[in-house]
């Protein structure tokens, strides 16, 4: 018999990686929930197994108390589109043969969705066979994603496209959805589906109290960028306005940490332009971040100008704010409206090479106790809208329907 306050997790991305979903698997694991996850060979992001694993069809383990079931990740996906794809299709495919056996012990399926909407074959597939519970928190938003990442809008791809995703939601107990914009996207192929706005919630790893600055910033104005590194992040137009404001001043610094797809990009742009002060620092752990933001003086979030980005709130947003640090926002939509609407920064256009010069140069131009106003308002802004606790109290109401103390 399926207990009633018991969950299974359907995600690409676990422990080791550094996502949200191990924050609130161990928040509930701590409620006396019995949780557990059925996920991949962790690779992400370097396209290469994790010291201490080995990419086999099926292993188990535990961490935390958490029984995590991993499935082969197909290598190579960071190499071109193809094998992504495959890599997406492949852990939908063994996902699924392992759900066909471990589906059936729990009462609930949450899929935490970022990346490929294809996480929810094994879920849609356990609720038919068993008439489990499922519940997805929607962090990224098809087929609008799909189309923006470069795939072609063709008319009967995009009809298959629609006829998955209604099926996917279709089957949904409730959506839990991190941007409000989120909810009349979905809506458009399920219009009677329970929508709960769940924002991300900045990670409970960084800690701030008593944090000394990197070592690696040194003097000068620092504007830091923290993240992946692919194409959509728009770094090219950023580094083009920087070099622009470089030309009149020559005591600012450009950070940029992180890993991605675009990064060596970025570094010919710099080599061939011949920018100076752009720093390329690589990734770090997420324990490090704390304090390269500290010694930074403006964060930067930034992507490319298309629809669904204008919807979309990347999870560094709520890292920046608890960091107490101004945010420059080179994008359009729900987050540039946070920021101007709460007074933690200021925004640019993020086409507008001589647009975002400008941003640049109003970090430079306000008066350090006009920045220092900024804090007030983002600690404001992170109780208000991004509050950890509610967030996932709110979640496991709906989900868990009774305290554990309530439960025969």
């Amino acid at each position: 018999m399926k207990k009633t306050d018991s969950v299974l997790i359907i995600t690409e991305r676990f422990h080791p990686e550094e996502f949200g979903i191990n924050d609130l698997a161990q928040a509930w694991q701590a409620k006396g929930y019995e949780v557990a996850v059925l996920t991949q060979t962790p690779s992400y992001p370097f396209d290469k197994v994790y010291e201490g694993y080995r990419n086999k069809l099926f292993q188990a383990e535990k961490w935390k108390g958490i029984k995590i079931y991993r499935v082969l990740s197909l290598m190579g996906y960071k190499k071109g589109v193809i094998l992504k794809v495959l890599n997406y299709l492949c852990f939908a495919f063994f996902a699924s043969l392992v759900a066909m056996f471990t589906g059936r012990k729990y009462n609930s399926v949450f899929v935490y969705h970022i990346g490929p909407l294809t996480q929810t074959i094994p879920a849609i597939l356990i609720k038919k066979i068993f008439g489990n519970k499922f519940y997805i928190w929607t962090l990224d938003i098809w087929p609008d994603s799909v189309y923006a990442y470069g795939f072609k809008k063709r008319a009967l791809y995009e009809k298959l496209l629609d006829s998955f995703v209604r099926a996917a939601y279709k089957n949904c107990e409730t959506v839990f959805v991190s941007c409000k914009g989120f909810k009349r996207k979905i809506q458009k192929y399920v219009p009677d589906i329970k929508i709960i706005f769940s924002p991300q919630w900045a990670p409970d790893d960084l800690v701030f109290d008593n944090v000394i600055p990197h070592e690696s910033l040194k003097e000068g104005f620092n504007f830091t960028f923290a993240g992946n590194i692919g194409k959509v992040q728009n770094l090219e137009n950023v580094i083009r306005g920087f070099a622009l404001v470089m030309e009149s001043r020559n005591r600012i610094r450009l950070n940029i940490i992180g890993d991605g797809s675009n990064l060596e990009t970025l570094k010919d742009i710099v080599k061939e332009e011949k920018i100076a002060n752009v720093y390329f620092w690589g990734r770090k752990p997420l324990k490090e971040m704390p304090r390269w933001f500290e010694g930074s003086d403006v964060l930067i979030i930034s992507l490319i100008d298309e629809p669904i980005f204008s919807l979309t709130v990347p999870a560094k947003f709520q890292a920046y704010l608890a960091s107490n640090k101004p945010i420059y926002c080179v994008m359009k939509g729900e987050v540039a409206d946070l920021v101007t609407n709460n007074k933690v920064g200021f925004v640019a256009q993020p086409n507008n090479i001589d647009n975002i010069k400008a941003g640049f140069e109003n970090f430079l131009n306000t008066p350090p106790k006009e920045l220092k106003l900024f804090e007030n308002n983002m600690k404001s802004l992170l109780c208000n809208e991004f509050d950890r606790n509610k967030i996932i109290q709110q979640m496991t109401e709906e989900i868990f329907p009774l305290p554990i103390s309530a439960q025969g």
